[in-house]
């Protein structure tokens, strides 16, 4: 129970400080400023949480990260399902508390996206959505698995690299679909969305969970492919 716990926290803390901060700044494509600090949240939080809570769950945070590690060997079905449940709980409860926060503290302007992903900088097309979401995660999922393979002799340091990761995929994801990556970071702020009115963010939901599944499951089989013999 306590690596369930501990996906579920370090869940919360992604979506509550990455999604929060996506909130407050904005993300305008003009000057850029908002996505190097939404990209930036994102990934210096998987920095602190690699850190705090890897030595308990190996902080995958991240369905698609499970899902790697699953088809990769390094985890078993019994723990997937609720590693999976622990993190989409962790999501809903940060998103709750962001909604909550910035209605009390009068900024209800801000709390229509709840820092959810969207379809708008790929004009609404669901397959150049799909697309980005695919790549992206098999990005990211290929370098997770590669620095915390056994045979990586600086694993030390896998922490800061996979944020350095996440904060890359951001810088160019953020533009097109928010950067998803993650179907649970995408499943919370969803559904508070549509709570608050925004049912375009829930509609696109779909794309923020196969596609970030399916480049985890092409990342694990490509590293198999490329490291066993």
């Amino acid at each position: 129970m306590k690596k369930y716990l501990a996906e579920a926290i370090g869940t919360f803390t992604l979506v509550f400080l990455g999604c929060g901060t996506a909130m407050l700044v904005g993300c305008d494509a003009e000057f850029g400023g908002g996505y190097v600090l939404t990209a930036m949240a994102f990934g210096l939080v998987i920095v602190a949480m690699a850190y705090s809570i890897g030595n308990v769950s190996g902080c995958h945070i991240n369905p698609a990260v499970s899902l790697g590690c699953l088809l990769s060997g390094r985890m078993e079905l019994k723990d997937f399902i609720p590693y999976v449940i622990a993190q989409c709980v962790g999501s809903i409860v940060a998103s709750a508390c962001l909604v909550a926060i910035f209605a009390l503290g009068g900024v209800t302007d801000k709390t229509g996206g709840v820092g959810s992903n969207g379809l708008a900088g790929v004009n609404g097309n669901f397959i150049a959505g799909l697309l980005v979401e695919i790549i992206l995660t098999f990005i990211f999922v290929l370098c997770i698995l590669g620095v915390t393979d056994a045979k990586f002799k600086f694993r030390q340091v896998a922490g800061l690299v996979i944020g350095l990761a996440l904060t890359l995929v951001h810088i160019l994801g953020i533009g097109l679909t928010g950067t998803s990556v993650n179907p649970a970071r995408s499943f919370g702020p969803a559904i508070f969305a549509a709570f608050t009115g925004n049912v375009g963010a829930l509609i696109a939901l779909p794309v923020f969970i196969i596609g970030p599944l399916a480049g985890g499951a092409l990342a694990a089989i490509v590293y198999r492919f490329l490291t066993e013999k």
